[in-house]
């Protein structure tokens, strides 16, 4: 039973590229025909990427997305640094795709794994268990992407200020401050700065462009930063003397975190040490002389 249905899969999934071939085929024909004549200049066509296709393909789908649920994916797409320039919808499509082709090979799986239940009942058990993994693992990317570009801002970014502080206080522009900050700092905060230094180059107003930098990261210490900057920018006060006080204001913070870091070392050496070290350490002690006592006992 299970080879016929395997085989059924197979002539399946080969009619299924046939026939997708010919209406590639017949959509690139058209395409040629609509096109203009040798002898006049045609905008060169751009090439799309699978990502671009797949996206394509699913958008009947990933278009049923609620506006709220865009809109979180959005938000955290752009915390995580846009990777790969990909969209709500696009992201959306690589778990759509990712799902279906782990559901293809757990399908597989159960069928040519021999188990004691019969191969109907395991392939689509494990067909159906691949496919929820398969379209959860994009969402656990995206929520360590995240959590690392954060770490990552916040490690950097007592640093950038007092990089900021000595740029502003030597007579420099904040603009100047903020593009030594995208030279000297190549992570996630230059990015984010990067994107700002566009933003203005572009026209757009540079507090709105801190404001909307701050509010996309989602990190307290560099809102707080923005903030401050906004205000003094404000009411006129000199920011060189309020980035300083900041940067002052971090670094206490940091010196702080770490301290709490080391006071819970202690307690959480606890666990591995019972779990692993004490084990290991009771074989050997007393491993000899439960040997010594069962050979006497025989």
């Amino acid at each position: 039973m299970s080879t016929v249905v395997l085989e059924a899969l197979i002539a399946g999934t080969i009619s299924g590229i046939i026939v997708a071939g010919f209406f590639i085929a017949i959509d690139v024909s058209r395409a040629a025909a609509r096109a203009p004549a040798s002898g006049l200049w045609s905008r060169p066509t751009e090439k799309v990427s699978p990502l671009k296709q797949l996206e394509e393909l699913t958008r009947p789908l990933a278009a049923r997305l609620p506006a709220i649920a865009t809109a979180q994916l959005r938000e955290k797409l752009s915390r995580a640094g846009d990777p790969g320039s990909l969209t709500p919808a696009g992201f959306q499509s690589v778990r759509y795709g990712l799902g279906a082709l782990l559901a293809i090979v757990g399908l597989t799986l159960g069928l040519l794994v021999e188990l004691p239940l019969p191969p109907i009942v395991v392939a689509p058990v494990s067909g159906a268990v691949l496919a929820v993994i398969g379209y959860m693992v994009p969402s656990v990317w995206l929520e360590f992407r995240v959590s690392s570009r954060k770490r990552q801002i916040q490690r950097s970014l007592a640093e950038a200020t007092d990089l900021l502080t000595l740029v502003v206080e030597s007579g420099m522009s904040l603009d100047e401050g903020l593009l030594s900050i995208t030279e000297r700092f190549h992570n996630a905060l230059g990015d984010e700065i990067g994107k700002v230094l566009r933003e203005i180059r572009l026209g757009r107003p540079r507090m709105e462009a801190l404001e909307h930098m701050a509010e996309v990261c989602g990190v307290p210490d560099l809102h707080h930063l923005v903030e401050s900057i906004v205000q003094s920018d404000q009411m006129g006060v000199p920011i060189a003397r309020l980035l300083r006080v900041q940067a002052t204001e971090m670094r206490r913070r940091q010196r702080q975190t770490a301290q709490e870091r080391a006071a819970q070392a202690s307690s959480r050496m606890v666990f591995p040490m019972v779990g692993c070290i004490f084990p290991v350490l009771w074989i050997v002690l007393l491993g000899p002389a439960i040997i010594q006592i069962f050979k006497s006992i025989h």
